[in-house]
């Protein structure tokens, strides 16, 4: 089964998004990073906390948008990978989510 989240063109790169999403009959907040022409899903639950992880709506990036920066403690993420890289959590990762591209439109793997 498939969600479509959105256009690729409604993400900049480097950019991120939010979205809430049923998965398993239940309401998941989850986020997109738009990073060099790949995109990469993760739920938005910093694997330290489990806070949310944006400073401001769909600010799920540090400011060199090079990294995936935790707002509550300032965890650093690798885009690629969502392994922590600094604070708290080095060396977790956070959940991913699988993503299929088709026709400009982002589809969630579910």
């Amino acid at each position: 089964m498939t969600h479509i989240l959105c256009k690729t063109t409604d993400i900049e790169d480097p950019g991120s998004k939010s979205f809430e999403v049923k998965i398993h009959r239940k309401t998941q907040a989850i986020f997109v990073v738009h990073k060099e022409g790949e995109f990469f899903a993760y739920y938005n639950k910093c694997p330290h906390t489990g806070a949310s992880l944006e400073w401001q709506e769909d600010q799920f990036l540090d400011l060199d948008k090079a990294l995936i920066q935790c707002t509550t403690h300032d965890a650093l993420f690798m885009i690629d990978t969502g392994e922590c890289i600094a604070g708290p959590c080095v060396g977790d990762l956070l959940q991913t989510l699988a993503l299929t591209i088709k026709d400009d439109e982002i589809h969630l793997n579910i």
